[in-house]
């Protein structure tokens, strides 16, 4: 199987995450900071890293259009797209909220968000590549076991929520 990069474009940091080589989870990976050079660094981490696809948050504002952000992150996806080889498929995909997302993370883990900035970055783009593995598995990724499934490596001998209001025989 093949690694699945996803980056989150910004004009100050670049966060980065690394799905792992059953294109299941996504990880953080590193954040870079947006300097010259930027496109040629992440093509060194993709042949590193043995990354099969990349995908980009396409920075779309709340109803769907595209603005100043999004001409930005364009040229970005052009300027990589002539660093890698041709052959790699270079996705743009939906990424509203993911920096609130990451965000709203951190603070649930009680971290001071302005000291972690570039954890914030790599989170985004954690929860950019998630939610992209997700879509690409379909709607039966989400669905959860049907209650007659059996898991006794979860039984603790107590009744579980799916028993409760069942009578004993």
């Amino acid at each position: 199987m093949a690694r699945v990069l996803g980056i989150d474009y910004g004009t100050v940091r670049v966060g980065l995450a690394l799905s792992d080589e059953m294109e299941l989870v996504a990880s953080p990976l590193t954040t870079l900071q947006n300097l010259p050079g930027l496109e040629e660094d992440i093509a060194r981490m993709v042949r590193a890293k043995h990354v099969q696809r990349v995908v980009v948050g396409a920075p779309l504002t709340m109803s769907g259009k595209s603005g100043p952000a999004m001409a930005r992150t364009e040229r970005f996806v052009t300027l990589l797209r002539r660093q890698l080889p041709d052959s790699m498929p270079v996705e743009l995909v939906d990424e509203r909220l993911s920096s609130k997302t990451a965000e709203a993370a951190l603070k649930d883990q009680g971290h001071d968000i302005r000291a972690k900035d570039g954890l914030v970055d790599q989170l985004a783009a954690t929860v950019i590549l998630q939610d992209y593995l997700n879509s690409q598995r379909g709607p039966e990724s989400y669905l959860l076991p049907e209650e007659s499934y059996e898991m006794p490596w979860l039984d603790d001998g107590q009744p579980s929520s799916r028993d409760k209001g069942k009578r004993r025989r």
